[in-house]
């Protein structure tokens, strides 16, 4: 890590953080001071979106249908497959829990990241004791994307959009499948918003 100056704050993104085993006490044995923030969405468009992904660099891998179940007619999850055990939150969340408080843990909302970035990064600046900067007034709805996009980057004069690696079209998933995966999410889901003190609302 970079060295940090007086008045400055380092941050760092890797999104398997939070669901590696050795992580926590790593990270904690650092600094137990540090703040976390963890971006969370729907676990089920979370399974699909990450099957999207690999099948863009792999096309001729199993459907998703055939990957999310151990046996289709007990209708038994296969939770050994990484697109659906990442979506198990709480039990992730335990893990993190034995090394810091949930007060230092700060969870954003992947949906609401979409629908109102300003109020949920409003949040972000908050939580690390920042003067509310970044606004309504820095994003604009791309429609071809799907998602907001900066009208202008840090020491650029051009929008700035995710990479061509979000906002993928995903493909068409069997209903029934959908659903048996809402069923077998909701239980941690509860356990989840019960563990952050927040309803995601995802059902």
């Amino acid at each position: 890590m970079p060295r940090t100056l007086e008045g400055q704050i380092t941050m760092e993104k890797t999104p398997s953080y939070f669901v590696t085993k050795e992580a926590p006490a790593r990270i904690s044995s650092m600094c137990k001071g540090t703040k976390l923030i963890v971006v969370v969405r729907d676990p089920v468009t979370r399974a699909i979106s990450d099957y999207t992904q690999t099948l863009s660099k792999k096309p001729d891998i199993p459907t998703f249908e055939s990957l999310t179940f151990k046996n289709r007619t007990t209708g038994l999850i296969d939770t050994s497959w990484s697109a659906i055990q990442i979506g198990i939150y709480a039990k992730h969340l335990e893990n993190w829990l034995l090394h810091f408080p949930i007060g230092q843990i700060l969870f954003v909302s992947g949906e609401r990241l979409i629908r109102d970035p300003a109020g949920e990064l409003g949040r972000v600046q908050d939580f690390l004791g920042l003067k509310r900067i970044i606004t309504d007034k820095h994003f604009y709805f791309n429609k071809t994307k799907g998602f907001p996009c900066l009208k202008k980057a840090e020491g650029s004069s051009k929008p700035h959009c995710l990479g061509k690696t979000k906002g993928r079209t995903h493909p068409d998933i069997d209903q029934e499948v959908v659903q048996r995966l809402r069923d077998f999410y909701r239980p941690f889901n509860m356990k989840f918003y019960q563990m952050t003190g927040q309803d995601f609302g995802w059902d």
